[in-house]
C-alpha cells in the first residue's frame, strides 16, 4: 500500500514535492531540534489521488489519516473531541511552490459545545476559550460550509458597537459566547444544517475544503501568474495549535530575518499581543513591529533571535518565520524562504556572498530576472515638492499614478480598457488577486507590512501601501476621506510605495539607476555568462541608455522608425508618390543627409560596438495616410469644392493607397522584396551608413556597421541585395579614399530561410533570427488578431503552455532557429548568429538561445540588465546540467 501521510518526525526539507514546502520545513525543523507544534502532512500525492477519486479521500488514504492521528493524540497527551483533554489542530494547506493565502486554511479545530467547556476549565480562561471557539466556527463556515465571512463580520461589529468596544480583546467570555450563539443561528440560515460538532467529521470537512482549494479561481490565477503547474497538487498539515490569544503574555506574528524591501540585514517583522496568525497576515488589527518584543518579552524575544539566525544559516537564504508564543513560551509554525522586492533579492544575493554564506553562482541564481523590471522604471522625482496627503506603511516599493478604483473586479474590467488604477480597500483577501494584477498598485487602510495585500503586491513587484489609518474608506459611496479632502473613484491619485506617501494627482518621475549591489551582481553576471547582450536601438537617446545598462552593441536598429518622424513623413511621401525613377531619387537625395545623421548619432553613442542596422522593412503603405480617412476627406471635397486642387491632390494620393493596399501586408511587398522592386532605397540608406561611418572615421572614432536584409526567403535575394551593399560601399570608399569595415547578413523570420539556411549563408557574415515574424509565419497567427482574439483562451484551455510572443516556441519556433545555426555554421563554422526579436529578453528564450549556441540576444534597453542576468543563470544551469551528465557517464 502507498504511502500517502508522514508525521513530522519521518520527513525532512528533500521531500518538497511529496511533503509540499510547507510540510517539508516543518519536518526539517522537527529534525533540527526547534520547537514545532508536533503533527503530520498528508502528501500532495493524497490530493492527486483525491481528484482522480471524484473528489473524495480514497479509504487507504482516511486510515492513515486517522492513524496518524492516534499517533499525534498519544505524542501530545490530548484526544481530538476529549472534553477532559481536547486536542485542537490547525489544517493548512502546503503547496510545493509558496502560495501566501490562496488556498484554505482552518485552526482551532476540534473545537464544540463540549470541548470549548473542556478548555475553559483546563486552561482557567473562559475568555480565551470561546475566543477560539466563535474563531473556529468562523472560519470553518466560511472555508468549508461557504458562508460569506462578512455576516461574522457584521455581527461582530455590532456586537462591539452595542458593548461601547473598541477592539476584540475588550470582550469577556460571556460576551463570546452571545457571540457564538449568534454565529450558529448564521450557520442554520444559510446551510439550513446545525454546526457540525463531531470533530472527526470536522477534520474530513476541513482537508476535502483544502484539496479543493487548490483549483480555485484565486489559486488558479496565482499559479498562471507564477507558472506553477496546476498538476503537482497541495499537502495538507495537520498539526496541533498553541495559542497566541491566552492573553497579555502570549502573541503570534510574522518575521523576516531580513528586510524583504531593502534586503537590510536586520530582524523584520510584526506580532500582536493576545492574538492568533491569521489577525496578523489578513490585516484586521495593525500590529506593533517585532523589535518592540524586546521590551515586552525580552527572553523570548533573544530566544528568536537565535531561532532566526540559526534557520538563515541553516537553509542559507533570507526565511519567513511564522511564530506563537503561548503563556511565554515560543513556537516555530513555519519558515520558508522569504518573498522580496527585486532590490531586496539583489543586497541579500550579494550580503551573503560577502558574509561566505553562498557563493556567487548561487547569488546570481537567487535573483529572478523578471524581478528586476521593478528597479529599471521610473520612480518619483526627488525634487518635486510632494504635498502629502496621508502616509501609510511602506509595503512594497515603487510609485504609481492612476485612477482611485475600490472593487477588484473594477480594477480589472477598467485595465482591459486600458486605463491605469490603483486599487483602494480596507484590506485585500485572496479573492482581490485578479484586482491587484490588473491595478498598478495597492492601497489600504489596515494591515501590516506582512499582510496579505503586502506580501502579494512585493511578489509582483507593485508598489503598496498598508495600515494607512489615515483614510476612511466608505465602500458604499465609493469615496475615502482624510480630514476634509474626499477623494473618489476615478479620482487620479499617487502613491510611493517605498516611503508610504499617498499624494493627489499625477507627479512626475524619473529614470531608474542601478545600486551599487545591481551593479557588482551584473559585474558577476557578465565574468560568467558566455552570451553576448545586445539591444534593439533606433537612435541615439535608447542607445546611451542601452550602454548605461551593459549593453555590447546594437542587435536591432529599425530604420523605418527613423522614417516615420512627423518632419520626414512628407519627404517619404514624395518618394513614394513620386511617378519616375528620377522622382524617385530626387525625394531619397533629401533622406539621405537625415538617415546619415541618425547613423552618426547611433555609431557614436555605441563606440565602437557592433550596429546592426535593418534597411527597411515595413511595406509602404504604412507610411500613407489612413485610406478611410482619406475616403471620408475626399467625398467632403467632391460635395463642397468640386474642382479644387486639393481635391485633385486628394483623388491622386488615394489612388496610390489604394494601389499600395495588400491583402496580407505581413507576407507582402515588404523587406528585401521591396529592395529588389526599388533598390534605389536600400542604395541609398547603404550609402547613408557608409558616410556616417567615414565621417566618423575623420572624427577619429571606430565605427562596425552590420547592415541587415531583411525577409530574405532565398539565397538569390539576398545575393541581389549584398551586391547593392558591397557597389555602395566600394562608392564612397572611392569618395572618401576612406578603407570601410562592415559585415553584411540577413534577418532570418521565414520558415524557408531557416531550412535553406546553408545556402544562404553563404552570402550572409551573420545571421539574426526575428523570432516575433518567425513565430508568426511558424504558427500561422497574425500576432495582433490571435492575441486579441483567441491566444488568451489558448494559454487558459491549455493548448498552448505560454505565448509564443513572449515566451520562445522551443518545439517548434526553436527547432527552426537551431536548424538555421546549424545548417548555416555547415557552410560558415564562424558565422555569427543572434536573435532580435522580443523573445531576446526573455529568461526561458535566453537560456534556450545559449543551448543553441547562439553568440548573443539582443533586446530592449530596459531589458539589458535582465538579459544580462538570465544569460548568466543560464550559462550556469547548462554546464551544471553537463556536469551531471558526464559523471551518470562515468
Amino acid at each position: 500500500m502507498s504511502k500517502f501521510v508522514y508525521m513530522f518526525d519521518e520527513g525532512h526539507s528533500g521531500m518538497k514535492e511529496l511533503l509540499g514546502g510547507k510540510g517539508a520545513n516543518l519536518a526539517e525543523m522537527t529534525k533540527i531540534g526547534l520547537p514545532v507544534p508536533f503533527g503530520f502532512t498528508i502528501s500532495t500525492e493524497a490530493c492527486n489521488a483525491y481528484y482522480q477519486a471524484d473528489k473524495n479521500i480514497p479509504p487507504d488514504v482516511q486510515d492513515q489519516i486517522l492513524q496518524s492521528l492516534r499517533i499525534l493524540e498519544e505524542k501530545t497527551g490530548k484526544v481530538l473531541g476529549d472534553p477532559e483533554r481536547p486536542l485542537l489542530v490547525s489544517v493548512r494547506s502546503g503547496a510545493v511552490f509558496s502560495m501566501p493565502g490562496m488556498m484554505d486554511t482552518v485552526l482551532n479545530l476540534g473545537m464544540n459545545d463540549e470541548t470549548v467547556e473542556g478548555m475553559a476549565r483546563l486552561t482557567n480562561n473562559p475568555r480565551f476559550a470561546y475566543d477560539s471557539y466563535r474563531r473556529f466556527i468562523q472560519m470553518f463556515s466560511n472555508v468549508v460550509l461557504d458562508v460569506d465571512v462578512f455576516f461574522f463580520e457584521q455581527l461582530l461589529e455590532e456586537t462591539r458597537e452595542l458593548k461601547g468596544y473598541a477592539s476584540d480583546p475588550e470582550l469577556t467570555a460571556e460576551d463570546w459566547k452571545e457571540v457564538i450563539e449568534g454565529y450558529k443561528k448564521i450557520v442554520k440560515k444559510h446551510t439550513r444544517k446545525a454546526f457540525p460538532q463531531d470533530p472527526k467529521e470536522q477534520l474530513f470537512y476541513s482537508i476535502n475544503a483544502v484539496f479543493n482549494s487548490w483549483n480555485n479561481q484565486r489559486a488558479i490565477i496565482y499559479r498562471r501568474l507564477n507558472k506553477i503547474p496546476g498538476h503537482l497538487g497541495t499537502a495538507v498539515n495537520i498539526q496541533s495549535m498553541v495559542f497566541g490569544n491566552m492573553g497579555p503574555d502570549s502573541g503570534t506574528g510574522v518575521a523576516f530575518t531580513r528586510n524583504p524591501s531593502t534586503g537590510e540585514h536586520q530582524l523584520y517583522g510584526e506580532y500582536l499581543i493576545n492574538a492568533q496568525g491569521e489577525d496578523v497576515v489578513a490585516g484586521i488589527r495593525t500590529p506593533q513591529p517585532i523589535h518592540t518584543l524586546k521590551t515586552e518579552m525580552p527572553d523570548v524575544y533573544q530566544q528568536f533571535v537565535e531561532t532566526c539566525h540559526l534557520l538563515e544559516q541553516h537553509y542559507k537564504d533570507m526565511q519567513d518565520i511564522e511564530f506563537t508564543v503561548e503563556r511565554g513560551i515560543l513556537f516555530i509554525l513555519q519558515t520558508r524562504n522569504g518573498k522580496r522586492t527585486a532590490q531586496a533579492a539583489i543586497t541579500i544575493a550579494v550580503d551573503m556572498v560577502k558574509e561566505g554564506v553562498i557563493e556567487k553562482k548561487e547569488a546570481l541564481l537567487r535573483v529572478d530576472p523578471d524581478q528586476l523590471n521593478q528597479l529599471l522604471h521610473r520612480r518619483i522625482d526627488e525634487n518635486y515638492q510632494r504635498t502629502q496627503l496621508a502616509k501609510g506603511l511602506p509595503a512594497s516599493p515603487g510609485a504609481a499614478t492612476g485612477e482611485v478604483t475600490f472593487e477588484a473586479d473594477e480594477a480589472e474590467l477598467l485595465a482591459k480598457d486600458g486605463k491605469k488604477v490603483i486599487l483602494v480597500r480596507p484590506e485585500t483577501t485572496p479573492d482581490d488577486i485578479h484586482g491587484i494584477v490588473a491595478a498598478q498598485a495597492v492601497l489600504t487602510s489596515r494591515g501590516g507590512m506582512t499582510s496579505h495585500a503586502a506580501v502579494v503586491a512585493r511578489g509582483m513587484g507593485k508598489a503598496c501601501i498598508c495600515g494607512c489609518e489615515a483614510i476612511k474608506i466608505d465602500l458604499r459611496a465609493r469615496e475615502f476621506y482624510v480630514g476634509e479632502t474626499v477623494v473618489r473613484g476615478g479620482d487620479v491619485i499617487t502613491i510611493d510605495g517605498a516611503t508610504g506617501e499617498i499624494m493627489l494627482g499625477e507627479i512626475p518621475m524619473i529614470d531608474p539607476e542601478l545600486s551599487e549591489e545591481f551593479q557588482v551582481l551584473l559585474r558577476w553576471a557578465d565574468e560568467t555568462r558566455k552570451l553576448g547582450v545586445r539591444t534593439n536601438a533606433d537612435n541615439p537617446e535608447d542607445s546611451r541608455k542601452a550602454r548605461e545598462f551593459g549593453a555590447e552593441g546594437i542587435g536591432l536598429c529599425r530604420t523605418e522608425h527613423m522614417f516615420m518622424d512627423p518632419v520626414r513623413v512628407p519627404i517619404v511621401q514624395e518618394m513614394i508618390l513620386a511617378e519616375n525613377y528620377s522622382e524617385r531619387k530626387e525625394a531619397l537625395a533629401k533622406l539621405l543627409p537625415m538617415q546619415q545623421g541618425d547613423f552618426e548619432g547611433i555609431l557614436e553613442e555605441m563606440q565602437g560596438f557592433p550596429v546592426t542596422i535593418r534597411l527597411l522593412d515595413p511595406p509602404l503603405h504604412e507610411f500613407m495616410p489612413d485610406k478611410e480617412e482619406l475616403i471620408i476627406e475626399t467625398t467632403r471635397l467632391q460635395i463642397t469644392s468640386p474642382g479644387s486642387a486639393e481635391l485633385k491632390e486628394k483623388e491622386q494620393l488615394l489612388k496610390k493607397v489604394r494601389q499600395l493596399e495588400e491583402f496580407n501586408p505581413m507576407l507582402g511587398h515588404r523587406g528585401c522584396r521591396l529592395g529588389m522592386i526599388h533598390p534605389e532605397i536600400y542604395e541609398m540608406q547603404a550609402k547613408a551608413i557608409f558616410y556616417a561611418v567615414a565621417r566618423l572615421a575623420e572624427r577619429g572614432m571606430a565605427a562596425k556597421p552590420e547592415i541587415m536584409i531583411p525577409l530574405v526567403g532565398h539565397v538569390n535575394e539576398l545575393k541581389e541585395m549584398r551586391k547593392l551593399v558591397v557597389d555602395a560601399a566600394n562608392l564612397v570608399t572611392e569618395e572618401t579614399g576612406l578603407n570601410l569595415t562592415y559585415s553584411i547578413g540577413t534577418m532570418i523570420e521565414i520558415p524557408r530561410a531557416a531550412i535553406t539556411a546553408d545556402q544562404i549563408a553563404e552570402e550572409a557574415d551573420f545571421f539574426s533570427f526575428g523570432t516575433n515574424d518567425l513565430t508568426q509565419t511558424t504558427f500561422g497567427y497574425s500576432r495582433d488578431d490571435a492575441e486579441g482574439k483567441f491566444l488568451q483562451a489558448y494559454i487558459e484551455n491549455k493548448i498552448l503552455p505560454e505565448n509564443p510572443f513572449a515566451v520562445l516556441d522551443r518545439d517548434g519556433v526553436g527547432k527552426l532557429v537551431e536548424t538555421g545555426v546549424q545548417l548555416g555554421r555547415k557552410t560558415k563554422p564562424q558565422l555569427k548568429t543572434g536573435i532580435c526579436g522580443e523573445h531576446g529578453g526573455e529568461k526561458s528564450s535566453i537560456e534556450f538561445c545559449y543551448q543553441a549556441g547562439l553568440d548573443y540576444v539582443s533586446c530592449s534597453p530596459y531589458r539589458v540588465p535582465i538579459a544580462r542576468l538570465a544569460a548568466a543563470q543560464a550559462t550556469i544551469r547548462y554546464e551544471d546540467r553537463a556536469g551531471e551528465r558526464a559523471l551518470q557517464v562515468l
